[in-house]
């Protein structure tokens, strides 16, 4: 079994293991979503992990990541909570590769799986950092770290 057969053919079972990642770290925006709203984002992240790693193109990953932060970011999402999102897409992926793939095959496929995810998390990051620059952001005042000192 290669990278590509193994995530066509235990899809479900790693979605179901983010899904479960996912309300053990009791995201909040994402428990409001509910649970079919966080399966077809989860999904939908694992298929553009999945083309990408096929296909060696990270365009599409990049495309829906600076896409989702805008929509997670528009929508009052918290960054850490979209990232964990694809923290534990990446956690499931990596169980299974370790447990059905040959250790021969562990550098290319755990090396895929990272650079693609990882490509779609720094995305992620940078479009939040960019539109919360543009947004009067009160956690950045640091003037409260100045207060009683002496002058």
């Amino acid at each position: 079994m290669d990278l590509h057969t193994l995530l066509h053919e235990r899809a479900a079972a790693i979605l179901t293991d983010a899904e479960e990642a996912v309300k053990r770290a009791r995201l909040h925006s994402y428990e409001q979503a509910g649970t079919e709203n966080t399966h077809q984002r989860l999904k939908a992240l694992f298929v553009l992990t999945a083309r990408a790693a096929k296909e060696r193109n990270l365009g599409p990953m990049i495309a829906h990541a600076d896409a989702i932060a805008l929509e997670r970011f528009e929508a009052g999402y918290d960054l850490w909570e979209v990232q964990t999102a694809f923290n534990v897409l990446e956690e499931a992926i990596w169980v299974r590769i370790l447990k059905e793939l040959p250790p021969a095959e562990y550098a290319e496929a755990l090396g895929l799986v990272s650079t693609v995810l990882g490509v779609g998390k720094d995305t992620l990051a940078r479009k939040y950092v960019s539109l919360a620059s543009k947004s009067r952001v009160p956690t950045l005042n640091l003037q409260s770290l100045f207060t009683g000192t002496v002058g």
